[in-house]
Order: C-alpha cells, then sequence, then structure tokens
C-alpha cells in the first residue's frame, strides 16, 4: 500500500533581499536569507525549524505561505504549485494554509469579540452553513481550552490572559479546517506551565482535524515535545534534517551539537559538569559578495579547528546527505565534510544526555 502524497513540498526555495548601503545610499547589497532549501511534510506531521535569530526562520515561514515571494523553487501545497500564485488565486489557497503568531494580541483586532474573531474565517471561507456558525465557534473553543466557551465568548483582547489569546488565535488559525499551519514561535511569550497547555492543544487539534504544522522554534526543550522531525538551519541554509530524538541525541553537524551544548537542563548536577561548545562571534554577514567560498558555518567551527582547518572545508560547500557511517537511519541528513569526525570527537569529550551535551 502506498503512502499518502506530502502536504507541503519545498523544493530549492531561495529568498534575496536588497539594502541600499555606502555613502549616501548609493550602493545595493544582495542579502541572501534564504538559499536551496527543500524539505516535505506529511499529513498530520510537524516539522520543527530551529536555528539562531537571524538564520532565515522566519522567512522561510513566509515563504511557504506565499506572504513573500521567493526568487527559486517551488512550493507545492496539496499537489497544488503555490509559486506563482497571484494574489486572487492566494487568496484561495488560505483556507488551506494558516499562521499562528509568536504575540497573538499584535494579530487579534482589539474590537472584534472571541466570538467574532474565530467566527470571520468561518463565514469569510464558507466552512459550515450560517446556522452552523455558532456550534462551529463553540466546539473550536471547546477544542483549544476556551472552557465554558460562553465565558469567553464576549470577551475583548485586552480582557485575556497571554495564554487564553495564544487559544483564540490558534482557534481562528484552526478554523478554517487548514492543511498546514505555520507556527512562528507561538509560546515563546508564554510561561512554562502555560506553554505546555498550549502544545498539548496544538497536539490535539492535529490529530483531530488531521493538520500539519511547520513550527518555528529556538528552544530545544519545546521542539522535542511536539515536533516527529527537526531541521537546524544555518545562515538561509538547512544543515540538518532528521527524526526529533535522533537529531538531539546524536547530532551530526557542528553547529547542532553547539545548539545543544547551550541549551539548558534541568539537572543541577548535569548542568555544572556540562562542557559546553563556545562559537566565536555571530552569524557571518549574508551579504551575497561577502559569502564563504566553502562551508558557510567553517568560520565559527569547533570541528574546523580540531581537524587542523582542512582546505575542503574552506574551499567545498558540503550537499545535504545521508552522512557516512553505522547508525543513522534513513532520513537524517547533514551538511558536513567529516560527519564521522563529530561522532568521535563529541565521544570522546562529550556525551549526550538530557537534551544537552554533558562532559
Amino acid at each position: 500500500m502506498s503512502s499518502p502524497p506530502p502536504v507541503l513540498v519545498v523544493r530549492g526555495l531561495r529568498k534575496d533581499f536588497y539594502r541600499r548601503s555606502g555613502v549616501y545610499f548609493g550602493k545595493t547589497e544582495v542579502i541572501r536569507a534564504v538559499d536551496d532549501v527543500s524539505f516535505e511534510i506529511s499529513q498530520g506531521e510537524t516539522l520543527a525549524l530551529v536555528g539562531e535569530s537571524g538564520c532565515g526562520k522566519s522567512t522561510l515561514g513566509r515563504l511557504v505561505l506565499g506572504l513573500i515571494k521567493a526568487d527559486r523553487g517551488d512550493v507545492i501545497l496539496g499537489g497544488q504549485d503555490i509559486t506563482g500564485a497571484d494574489r486572487r488565486d492566494l487568496r484561495k489557497l488560505r483556507r488551506d494554509m494558516q499562521i499562528a503568531f509568536q504575540d497573538p494580541f499584535s494579530s487579534l483586532n482589539p474590537r472584534r469579540t472571541v466570538y467574532n474573531t474565530i467566527a470571520q474565517p468561518l463565514r469569510f471561507h464558507k466552512v459550515v452553513p450560517k446556522v452552523q456558525i455558532s456550534e462551529e465557534v463553540e466546539h473550536l473553543m471547546s477544542s483549544v481550552g476556551l472552557v465554558p466557551p460562553g465565558l469567553f465568548a464576549d470577551r475583548y483582547p485586552n480582557q485575556l490572559s497571554g495564554g487564553q489569546g495564544q487559544r483564540v488565535g490558534l482557534a481562528r488559525a484552526l478554523a478554517p479546517r487548514p492543511k498546514l499551519i505555520v507556527a512562528d514561535e507561538p509560546v515563546a511569550s508564554l510561561d512554562v506551565s502555560v506553554q505546555a497547555r498550549v502544545l498539548k492543544v496544538m497536539q490535539r487539534a492535529g490529530k483531530e482535524f488531521g493538520i500539519s504544522y511547520l513550527f518555528i522554534s529556538h528552544d530545544l526543550g519545546v521542539v522535542r515535545s511536539i515536533s516527529a522531525r527537526v531541521a537546524v538551519m544555518y545562515m538561509g541554509r538547512i544543515v540538518e534534517m532528521g527524526a526529533t530524538e535522533q537529531v538531539l541525541t546524536s547530532p551530526q553537524h557542528p553547529y547542532t551539537a553547539a545548539l545543544l551544548s547551550a541549551a539548558p537542563i534541568a539537572n543541577p548536577k548535569a548542568a555544572r559538569r556540562r562542557k559546553r561548545i563556545l562559537l566565536p562571534g555571530e552569524i557571518t554577514s549574508t551579504s551575497v559578495d561577502s559569502l564563504p567560498e566553502g562551508c558557510w558555518f567553517h568560520g565559527r567551527c569547533w570541528l574546523y579547528e580540531r581537524l587542523g582547518r582542512p582546505e575542503m572545508c574552506r574551499t567545498q560547500q558540503p550537499p545535504l546527505q545521508k552522512p557516512i557511517g553505522a547508525g543513522v537511519p534513513p532520513g537524517h541528513v547533514s551538511a558536513c565534510h567529516y560527519t564521522t569526525e563529530i561522532g568521535v570527537h563529541l565521544k570522546s569529550d562529550f556525551s549526550v544526555r538530557d537534551g544537552g551535551l554533558d562532559s
């Protein structure tokens, strides 16, 4: 029996932005935000996208939704290529793709009640007959934990807590019954206890409605609890991708290992023992004129220094491919010339426990 086609297919996506610089802004600088990104998401699956601030995560999410136009590549949603869709076509496709924002209150109309906020997409996309809208709004509010619905229906955004506002935004995104939701740091501004409740709501809604998520985050603990697969992004490129538990316990890229070493862990003794991988500087400029010739990460790479600065890292961009060596499951890919050496150095200097790297 053949598996169903993926809900989302992204192929070779690229996006450049143009910035005026120089004396009196006479020079145009080309900034590469996303470069040659490809991935797929199956129905009901959650793919997490992690990386440092400025690596292109949010830009990629907006490219997938068609909020900004890609310079190159394809975005195929439900078998339909939406890359070249105009505004009218995208308007019809909005029912199939929604977004959940990091700050719900910036996206909620302060003059609309919770009921009207959730009912609006039901009316616009004609999801249910008019006589069933009230019943559907009540069902959506119950699905995201706004219970009893009558207590929240007539409230305005300024009368909600952060967690309640996030649930309203999620209910609005669920209302059209989309195929895909791009969740851009949806719980980053919430308390830990509220985060857990909102994540459970997202998981339950995904199972109930069969929705796929592109979950953008920098919190590896959150990523581990909600996603089946994770993609690690650096300077606009995916440098590692695979099953979440495999990536977070056996990283095959030096950048992923560095992210894990910086992640907080709950065990104080393990935190004190842990030896961190410190990366010098910050993300290199993604100006097209200043991009490195070889691997874009080699200037900050701890493995590059340990291996004596090999010529290959300076001159050749590594492809995203299955790492060489035993024990790496199918579907796990990494963009590093020396994936076998990563395991050797991690085993000798670090061990992976509790979602972080401990010495």
